[in-house]
């Protein structure tokens, strides 16, 4: 690694945890310039990311209780599905898939994502009101993709908590810990498959953090008026992603 390599991974931590913890798509950024710039299979990127992605979400956690805002008991409904989900699509991957059918299947599933998000909220408040049948089910599979590919599963998980009954921000506020939690238990699958590059993990995980706990503290402040933006160019950044303009 050369200090310019240094610097844009780092920089591009930042731009990516600020856009994890408003609203989700930031993993889309670092493991594209990981597989460019560092030079890394798209498994490789995957699995690195995944620690920039522990440290995001913790210090976003922080960022958003700083401000009055705690996703940790809303969380609770979901955390068991997702957790499964998890670990099962962290060691699926991990085990079964090529770089190239990972960068295959990748591009497929973030069609329906984009979609997903850009089908408005019905409700909002602070509780989650699904039945807890579609919780599970709704939930597990969302885990199942986020221990699988990670990126996109932030706008994912706004999506469904915010058509479960949570507004913008408490939405994001339990996304962090979930996705937080989901990480944690998906990285050892990563890591005993020698998929994690260290040093390029240390540089994003750094980047990750600060952009987390920014992200997290303007999100609360700025409130729906500021997500809803950032998520607009987050669903915009998956489409160019999508149809290969970058």
């Amino acid at each position: 690694m050369d200090i310019a390599q240094i610097a844009l991974v780092a920089a591009a931590g930042v731009v990516a945890g600020v856009v994890n913890a408003m609203a989700g798509g930031g993993s889309l950024l670092t493991v594209s310039l990981l597989t460019v710039v560092g030079d890394l299979g798209g498994l490789v990127a995957n699995g690195t990311n995944r620690i920039g992605v522990v440290t995001q979400n913790l210090a976003s956690v922080a960022g958003y209780r700083s401000e009055g805002v705690s996703g940790l008991r809303r969380s609770v409904p979901v955390l068991v599905p997702a957790l499964i989900g998890s670990v099962i699509g962290a060691n699926a991957v991990a085990r079964l898939l090529s770089d190239t059918a990972f960068e295959r299947i990748f591009g497929i599933l973030m069609v329906p994502l984009l979609i997903l998000s850009l089908w408005p909220p019905k409700t909002r408040g602070e509780e989650i009101i699904w039945p807890r049948v579609l919780t599970v089910a709704v939930f597990f599979c969302i885990g199942l993709y986020g221990g699988a590919f990670q990126a996109g599963v932030g706008l994912m998980l706004v999506a469904a908590l915010s058509h479960a009954g949570l507004d913008l921000v408490n939405a994001n506020a339990v996304k962090v810990v979930v996705i937080a939690a989901m990480t944690i238990v998906a990285v050892p699958a990563f890591v005993l498959n020698d998929q994690v590059h260290w040093g390029f993990a240390v540089i994003v995980a750094a980047g990750f953090a600060v952009g987390g706990w920014l992200g997290a503290r303007w999100a609360v402040r700025g409130g729906e008026r500021l997500i809803r933006p950032v998520l607009a160019v987050a669903v915009l950044g998956l489409a160019g992603r999508m149809i290969g303009l970058y």
